[in-house]
């Protein structure tokens, strides 16, 4: 595919509904007048581009990048996969960043006050860059789930942000990746806006065991496809794809 060639039209047919009430953030979020499908511009499909000179060496190890005191309290995980295109070819060079939840599913965050504690040594983010074969990876700490407020007693399953930037702005996508087994997938009012079962199920990281590390961390596989009938979605939002 030529830099300046057209991506795929996405299928509408197969995209979460962005006015889902069930979802009560989405009824003031979704749009209400119908969307303009636009062609691309030269700057969408040529850019951005990123380095590694661009991120520092504990960038992708959330273990150890924010450790003041001691490591982070919780299991901790490897999360990798690759970053394909529509075509199940490899985007090298894509910008991943992630942030989450720290074991007890509390943000670093001003306005979250849910009742875990913030843990001193764990931030939440990081970032890393796609290799040659679109392939990448991080350290960190499984998350905790943590309740919301969109009915009583509804709680998010525990879950990992990602944004990642292919190889142009056409490819842009901020997903999330569930962890595999966690009942309250099930039961979560945003995942459920997604109709399609196979998207749900690309959203979900695979127990990894061959990656793991015996007696010290678990591993997970969250490959991303960005586009196309095959992309990882996001919930209710046209983001990416």
């Amino acid at each position: 595919m030529a830099a300046e060639s057209e991506y795929f039209q996405r299928d509408r047919a197969l995209q979460p509904p962005a006015y889902t009430p069930a979802y009560k953030t989405s009824v003031t979020r979704s749009p209400s007048r119908a969307l303009l499908s636009l062609a691309n511009s030269l700057s969408e499909v040529t850019g951005p581009v990123f380095g590694h000179a661009e991120l520092g060496a504990l960038d992708h190890d959330l273990v150890r990048n924010y450790a003041r005191t001691g490591d982070p309290i919780g299991p901790r995980i490897i999360v990798h996969g690759r970053v394909l295109d529509e075509n199940a070819r490899p985007v090298p060079n894509a910008l991943i960043e992630i942030w989450q939840a720290n074991a007890g599913g509390r943000y670093r965050h001003k306005k979250d006050n849910y009742l875990a504690p913030i843990d001193p040594n764990f931030g939440g983010c990081g970032r890393t860059l796609s290799d040659a074969e679109g392939c990448y990876f991080f350290r960190t700490i499984r998350p905790g789930p943590y309740p919301w407020r969109n009915y009583i007693n509804s709680w998010r399953p525990a879950h990992i942000h990602v944004s990642i930037f292919g190889a142009a702005f056409a490819q842009r996508l901020v997903t999330q990746m569930y962890f595999e087994g966690d009942p309250l997938i099930a039961t979560c009012p945003i995942v459920q806006t997604i109709p399609d079962a196979g998207a749900v199920d690309r959203l979900i990281a695979r127990l990894d065991l061959n990656e793991s590390i015996p007696l010290d961390t678990m591993a997970y596989r969250f490959d991303i496809v960005l586009r196309g009938r095959r992309s990882t979605l996001f919930e209710n939002r046209l983001a990416g794809n």
